[in-house]
């Protein structure tokens, strides 16, 4: 057994031989089971979270494509001055 001080802060130093087999796993989930915190790894998509931050933000598919087509719009727009002011 291997003994995790828990401190002033609520945090806990897990020993690198229980992390051994979990390299590269940044994040768990943490859950009550009968009087006892179970860990979980998880593997985060980065996509996924940035779906999951648009859905709580409330932006929807129709949004995102409305905001690229404004951007690249503009970005034609800015082209256009710069080759202007160039020639």
């Amino acid at each position: 057994m291997i003994l995790a001080k828990l401190t002033s802060k609520n945090q806990l130093t897990l020993p690198k031989a229980v992390l051994a087999p979990y390299d590269g796993i940044a994040y768990f989930e943490v859950s009550d089971e009968n009087g006892r915190i179970v860990l979980t790894p998880v593997r985060v998509n980065r996509a996924d979270a940035v779906r999951g931050k648009l859905a709580e933000l409330g932006i929807t598919e129709a949004d995102t494509t409305a905001a690229v087509r404004w951007a690249r719009a503009g970005a034609g727009v800015a082209a256009r001055g710069r080759a202007r002011k160039a020639g």
